[in-house]
């Protein structure tokens, strides 16, 4: 079984930054995409950003040379670092990562969701 423990949400004023953090643990063999979605009130779950395992990144328009994702493969961590924030990023930030187990099953895990609200 894999656990994704999240942290780094808060409360910012417009224009700050603040850096999510999301450690997977448990049965891993091997990680391949590791993602940071978003859910506003009222809103569906968006992705935000993605990293392959080979280093590869995909980022949604609206944070593009905004927020950057990494990914630290000895600690199973992947980052989002957001810099000048803006009102509508808020919303509950969910980090999402598949791979293999040691047993060689597939599995995709979602966090548990961490709120990030920016102020005007």
């Amino acid at each position: 079984q894999v656990q994704l423990v999240e942290s780094g949400g808060g409360l910012v004023q417009a224009g700050g930054s603040l850096r999510l953090s999301c450690a997977a643990s448990g049965s891993i063999f091997s990680i391949n995409a590791m993602g940071w979605y978003r859910q506003a009130p009222g809103k569906q779950r968006e992705l935000v950003a993605v990293i392959t395992s080979g280093g590869s990144t995909n980022y949604a328009d609206s944070v593009k040379g905004r927020f950057t994702i990494s990914r630290d493969n000895a600690k199973n961590t992947v980052y989002l670092q957001m810099n000048s924030l803006k009102p509508e990023d808020t919303a509950v930030y969910y980090c999402n990562v598949d791979g293999s187990s040691f047993d060689y099953r597939y599995f995709e895990v979602w966090g548990q969701g961490t709120l990030v609200t920016v102020s005007s």
